[in-house]
């Protein structure tokens, strides 16, 4: 049977962590929301009670949901086999997914620095500021982080022999990255060849080549997480 998987039907947002281990591991997944529409999703969020989730992405499991990015990978990484079996090692995968978390909300907070009901026309000075702290500061930083937990283990992968839910969502983190930050990616790129290979084999999964040229894959946009706009970047 085939996981549910809810998320806002018109944007990868923080759905996309989740569905690009799913894709690359060729587990079957109903995307409720783009078939059913947000309104579907947000009854649906209203009928689990209080235990259900606070926000999307979640997926119906084990008789109830599981919200939260790195949450959700969890549970799919030790149910599929999507991260190490040992302990110590599964557990590092998931603090490398929390800290890409970490990443994807100060990806956001540049363009909403005020507040996030705000629209960016109306906070655009403070984004600039934000942009020039994320690029100068705040990439490099995590960037190396994740350049060094690229030379972890003797492999292809973080893990080692295995490809894991922490591989695929780095490799939407450059994804993205390039598309929000081109002339900032271009001049840094070549300071974290470990991040960028690992970026480039992740794309060569067979599940990934399929969904990738598939119309599942939507394109980025500005309604989603990474976001360009021209006066935000520089090298």
């Amino acid at each position: 049977m085939p996981y549910h998987l809810w998320y806002w039907p018109t944007v990868q947002g923080r759905g996309e962590f989740v569905r690009l281990a799913l894709e690359a591991a060729g587990i079957a997944y109903e995307d409720c929301a783009r078939n059913g529409g947000a309104g579907a999703m947000i009854a649906d969020m209203k009928a689990r009670g209080a235990t259900g989730p606070f926000a999307p992405p979640y997926i119906e499991a084990e008789g109830g949901t599981i919200a939260q990015v790195a949450n959700i990978l969890l549970y799919l990484g030790d149910k599929h086999g999507l991260a190490p079996s040992d302990p110590a090692e599964r557990y590092w995968i998931n603090q490398l997914q929390l800290t890409v978390t970490d990443m994807v909300a100060e990806v956001h907070n540049v363009h909403h620095p005020v507040g996030g009901s705000d629209y960016y026309e109306d906070q655009k000075p403070e984004a600039a500021r934000a942009a020039q702290q994320f690029r100068d500061e705040r990439m490099p930083k995590f960037l190396a982080y994740f350049e060094a937990a690229t030379t972890a283990h003797d492999g292809d992968w973080l893990a080692g022999a295995r490809w894991s839910h922490a591989d695929t969502s780095l490799f939407q983190l450059v994804t993205g990255l390039r598309y929000m930050f081109p002339q900032r990616m271009a001049a840094i790129e070549s300071g974290y060849p470990g991040v960028i290979a690992l970026h480039d084999r992740v794309g060569l999964l067979p599940g990934m080549i399929d969904y990738l040229a598939s119309d599942r894959r939507l394109g980025f946009s500005e309604e989603g997480i990474f976001r360009h706009y021209p006066e935000l970047d520089a090298a």
